[in-house]
């Protein structure tokens, strides 16, 4: 294991993470993931500890993740579901909360529809003194960052196997496609990619990836550091100095010579208009299929977060083809990231 002290207690976002912060994470998940390669997956790390996923909206790929990691880690498991809960009775969140507080959990998963639930019950556990860690499992249209963590574990175990770091991306071309105003994994996904010095490109309908997107992502990094600078309108002669994230509102521009190509899921559910005139429409000017990837480098990789609504987002053949598609490794590196996460947040309650 790494031998980085790790100081945060809480994970409930990325744009404040710093470059060993994350490399730790890396690292520690690459220790897992031989771990999770032996004939024998369980290490007694976390034994005697719970950790409790309140999970307030439909998950399968967080959920399972995190408790098989949870459990691999030897911890013992407890898990929330809204729809047979006390919530139905009128039960508030923190309650709920402070009910898995009162059973000994060390550690809560939290994923709920409405951003900032996870900093509401964080603040709860502070303002308590107890040393129970919150983890940010998706919030909303806020963040996901255990998502966008094994996203770039994803990546960098690809570059180099053996020592997968942040620096492994400076330079890289990554576009990012799709629902991006919806989108947790996408917010995620930019800080960690911009940490890493890579160009990220984002490309969606005007409705999808709004001028104000950019602006809101200006703002948050001036709070936090000076290190990019955000082009709304990028082209060859752009007086920005070394700009990180573009907006586009075409396709192609974003896979021209585009090492990485993450498409995001359409999330109808949280589309409040008729944002699209018809998927079919979306799918001819945004779906990624084999000849648009053409304009991509030759050895292109397609991620997506899932669930992936086939022939939409992304066709179907491509979506199965091993020679450019990660998203069966997405979901194996889940497990091992998020054995990281539980591992650095819990080793300090032992």
């Amino acid at each position: 294991m790494p031998t980085t002290a790790w100081n945060r207690h809480h994970i409930l976002s990325l744009a404040d993470f710093t470059t060993t912060e994350y490399d730790t994470v890396l690292q520690t998940a690459a220790s897992f993931q031989e771990v999770l390669s032996r004939r024998t997956k369980k290490v007694p790390t976390l034994q005697g500890q719970v950790v409790a996923n309140l999970f307030f909206e439909p998950s399968t790929r967080t959920r399972s993740s995190f408790e098989i990691a949870a459990k691999r880690l030897s911890a013992d498991t407890l898990n929330f579901a809204a729809a047979t809960s006390s919530m139905t009775k009128g039960e508030t969140i923190l309650d709920t909360a402070k009910t898995y507080l009162a059973m000994g959990t060390d550690i809560m998963v939290v994923r709920h529809q409405e951003a900032g639930v996870p900093n509401a019950i964080a603040a709860e556990m502070d303002r308590l003194g107890v040393r129970v860690s919150i983890l940010n499992a998706g919030d909303g249209q806020h963040e996901h960052p255990s998502q966008a963590l094994l996203d770039l574990f994803t990546i960098c175990t690809l570059i180099d196997p053996a020592s997968p770091r942040l620096e492994l991306l400076k330079g890289k071309k990554i576009a990012i496609v799709g629902d991006i105003l919806h989108s947790r994994v996408a917010r995620s996904n930019i800080w960690s990619l911009i940490a890493s010095g890579a160009q990220v490109h984002l490309a969606a309908p005007p409705t999808l990836l709004p001028k104000l997107f950019a602006e809101y992502i200006f703002e948050e990094a001036e709070v936090r550091s000076q290190e990019f600078v955000i082009s709304s309108s990028p082209t060859p002669h752009s007086p920005l100095p070394t700009p990180q994230l573009f907006l586009h509102w075409q396709l192609e521009p974003a896979l021209q010579n585009a090492d990485f190509v993450m498409t995001l899921r359409l999330q109808k559910e949280r589309m409040t208009a008729h944002l699209l005139p018809s998927l079919r429409e979306y799918h001819q000017l945004f779906g990624i299929t084999r000849t648009k990837l053409q304009l991509c480098k030759p050895n292109v990789k397609v991620l997506h977060p899932g669930p992936v609504n086939r022939g939409v987002e992304i066709s179907s053949d491509l979506m199965d083809d091993p020679e450019f598609s990660l998203i069966q490794s997405q979901v194996t590196s889940g497990v091992a990231v998020r054995m990281a996460l539980l591992y650095l947040l819990g080793s300090g309650k032992a």
